[in-house]
């Protein structure tokens, strides 16, 4: 059974270590967690990791945030992977640094990345994995701070936390959306 799991971010060295690229950096720690690299294909970054007899086709679009819906809609099609099986994984500013919280449907909660897939896919009840990065930038402030980096303080946990998130996207795919979401939204 194939999934697919896109990680949402921007191409380009100048955004690796900002907030918006963390989902980028959850689908970094699977794919070193098993030894698989990224090749560049059509619309992404894509890698293929096997887990508990289900493979999981990690895509990090290069479409730029704000266009990702191409790319996830083109590797839903060339993969032939059910809406169920899609999961994205994306930043949030609503959620304190570290918190996460994976829903099976929702709207985009101001997020460009998740309003142009919402609007290529023409639906948004898939999957998705919401990494909290905090909120404490000043009014107006919030382009700034999603491309911003990591504090120092925030630095400390962060791979840990990426680790948490990697190990929820895992449990998604080997034994479904509820039971993860009652596990891994309480870390």
């Amino acid at each position: 059974m194939k999934y697919l799991i896109a990680g949402l971010g921007n191409v380009g060295g100048e955004y690796t270590e900002t907030r918006h690229n963390i989902g980028f950096k959850v689908l970094d720690a699977l794919s070193r967690a098993s030894d698989v690299l990224f090749s560049t294909q059509r619309y992404g970054d894509i890698a293929e990791v096997k887990h508990r007899g289900r493979t999981l086709i990690l895509l990090k679009p290069n479409t730029f945030m704000n266009l990702s819906g191409k790319a996830v809609n083109y590797w839903m099609q060339q993969e032939k992977i059910h809406v169920s099986r899609l999961l994205v994984v994306t930043d949030d500013l609503a959620l304190p640094f570290g918190k996460q919280r994976l829903r099976m449907k929702g709207s985009d909660g101001g997020h460009n990345g998740l309003k142009n897939i919402n609007a290529i896919l023409g639906r948004q009840d898939y999957a998705r994995l919401r990494i909290g990065v905090g909120g404490d930038f000043p009014k107006g402030g919030q382009v700034a701070y999603v491309l911003g980096e990591w504090t120092p303080e925030e630095r400390e946990t962060l791979d840990e936390r990426i680790e948490i998130a990697a190990d929820t996207v895992k449990s998604f795919a080997a034994i479904g959306g509820p039971q993860t979401m009652t596990h891994f939204n309480k870390k």
